[in-house]
């Protein structure tokens, strides 16, 4: 089978060949296992056969971006976004935010009439050179899009966001609103002049280690509504959509189904999000991507990830509906030789 098709059919929870395979490993990653064999002349996808190529407009504001302040450690930083972040030159961790672009009404009115849909947001030319070139090669082609709450966090401080869900929710909402209606036009203006996706891969944090960022009653009052009409514009159009949200996002799942979600990423075992039970749950309306602990995959002892692989994909394989993935991205502290018995497990194991 090829990629697109062994997506496709676990996506529709049938059960294709083996499961299939897509991951995210660090840049420091795989700076790393350069170092430890990894040849540098092949992509990482390629060499660990991950099946999804991703596409995307850009879906920012479009500030210029400056470097403010450099030294060997650090580099500060605008975004397009119009915030200010400091990264290690690793960008192997969080970068800090020094500031937001958003304090008050009169600075979202300023970004709003920058977030107009328009054909310079994509890059023609090498980017439909490259689709092409995954379809003909049969990948799991992508359009990727951050939205909803989380794409708030880019202009606003997290703790006046979630007050403001309380105290201003139209307000919120427009914001939501006005990144979704981007996401849509973008995506819409993609597919009619060449890109004829697969899959939509969404990004929208919702939760944290220990639950979700608010209320299941705010979730359906404000967020729901974007999900649903983001959602609903891919189902409409015969594409399967994918939800990147981190954390323990269990309470939203009924919702998330509700709202038209087909599969749910990547999962968190650190924050309670068990593949297995949620197989049992919600499996028969959901697939699930994901839900293999990066801890187990570092520690020294083997025993530990293969017995965290071969448990969950034989409760999560059975009617499809499940594709590997780690329970987030692979951290820096997975050696090659450890990550290349990962990949040999994941083959081992998820054959059908």
């Amino acid at each position: 089978m090829t990629s697109r098709e062994r997506v496709l059919k676990a996506l529709r929870h049938e059960e294709p060949d083996r499961v299939p395979i897509q991951d995210s490993p660090w840049g420091a990653t795989v700076s790393r296992w350069h170092k430890e064999g990894l040849p540098e002349a092949i992509p990482v996808a390629e060499y660990f056969g991950y099946e999804f190529r991703s596409f995307s407009a850009d879906l920012s504001p479009r500030f210029p971006v400056k470097t403010l302040e450099a030294s060997h450690e650090f580099i500060v930083e605008t975004t397009p976004f119009g915030g200010v972040r400091r990264n290690f030159r690793t960008f192997d961790t969080t970068p800090e935010v020094i500031d937001y672009p958003i304090k008050t009404r009169e600075d979202w009115a300023r970004i709003k009439e920058r977030l107009e849909p328009g054909f310079t947001r994509v890059d023609w030319a090498s980017g439909l050179q490259s689709f092409r070139r995954a379809k003909e090669e049969g990948y799991f082609t992508t359009y990727n899009a951050a939205f909803g709450y989380d794409q708030c966090q880019s202009y606003i401080k997290s703790e006046q966001l979630l007050e403001l869900l309380l105290t201003d929710p139209e307000w919120v909402y427009d914001i939501l609103y006005s990144h979704a209606r981007l996401v849509i036009e973008m995506g819409k203006m993609m597919m009619e002049h060449g890109f004829d996706f697969d899959g939509a891969y969404l990004y929208d944090d919702n939760g944290y280690r220990n639950g979700t960022f608010f209320s299941p009653a705010t979730y359906r009052e404000v967020v729901f509504p974007i999900h649903r009409m983001v959602y609903r514009f891919f189902r409409d159009r015969g594409i399967p959509t994918i939800l990147h949200s981190c954390g323990r996002v269990k309470e939203f799942i009924p919702m998330y189904i509700e709202a038209g979600l087909d599969c749910l990423q990547p999962l968190e075992v650190k924050a309670g999000m068990d593949l297995v039970q949620l197989k049992k749950e919600y499996g028969k309306d959901l697939a699930f991507m994901g839900g293999i602990d990066v801890r187990a995959m570092a520690d020294p002892d083997p025993k530990l990830i293969e017995k965290e692989i071969r448990t969950k994909f034989a409760a999560a394989m059975p009617g499809g509906g499940y594709i590997y993935h780690s329970d987030h991205s692979v951290p820096k502290n997975v050696s090659f030789a450890q990550y290349r018995r990962v990949m040999e497990l994941v083959r081992k194991y998820g054959a059908y």
